[in-house]
């Protein structure tokens, strides 16, 4: 199937992916824009897997104070290059995850970073809420509830408060976009929320 230039450029403009990566794309999905947009979430969030082990020594210190000034947020989110660390998109990405933060709370940056104590004390609590439940089901609704829980605390795992603007996706999602648009290694490395009389 052949695809419009028009079409081709309305994909590059929407998902910053590489000319020729949109026309494939296009052409893999039969013209529906859609689905290539997908195969290229796909495909960008394969090649940071095989990014994700070049080290990222660059990067920006990112902060976000919500306007009552009673919550702030620094962040650090690294790159591999200076020349990516400057770049526009990346720090809006950094500034993205510092109000990520004050919006909701999380505990640890990955799902890595929990300790193995807190989920297993997790784990028991669930375990116990289900006991009116039949024994083949509990270990079920616990591991469940312990996603749901992880879902909260981590910050990888949140879904961006603002929904809107990033349409749904996760912040692990985000990363592996910006990730794949600028080509390096972008790992959130750490963060620390101040809230007054907290």
């Amino acid at each position: 199937m052949s695809v419009s230039a028009a079409d081709v450029k309305a994909l590059r403009d929407r998902t910053g992916a590489a000319m020729m990566e949109c026309k494939h794309a296009l052409e893999e999905a039969g013209g529906d824009a859609e689905k290539a947009v997908e195969i290229l979430r796909v495909r960008g969030q394969a090649q940071a897997a095989k990014r994700g082990e070049r080290e990222a020594a660059e990067g920006v210190i990112s902060h976000y104070v919500h306007g009552n000034e009673r919550i702030g947020v620094l962040v650090e989110v690294n790159c591999e290059t200076d020349f990516v660390a400057r770049n526009d998109e990346f720090r809006a990405f950094a500034r993205d995850v510092a109000i990520q933060v004050a919006a909701t709370r999380p505990r640890w940056v990955s799902e890595e970073d929990v300790p193995d104590d807190a989920k297993e004390g997790e784990r028991a609590i669930f375990e116990q809420q289900a006991e009116d439940k039949p024994p083949e089901v509990r270990p079920k609704i616990a591991e469940g509830r312990l996603k749901k829980w992880l879902d909260e605390v981590v910050l990888l795992n949140q879904s961006h408060v603002n929904a809107d603007k990033h349409e749904g996706r996760t912040i692990e999602q985000m990363r592996a976009e910006i990730a794949a648009k600028t080509g390096e290694n972008v790992v959130i490395r750490r963060f620390e929320r101040f809230e007054v009389g907290g």
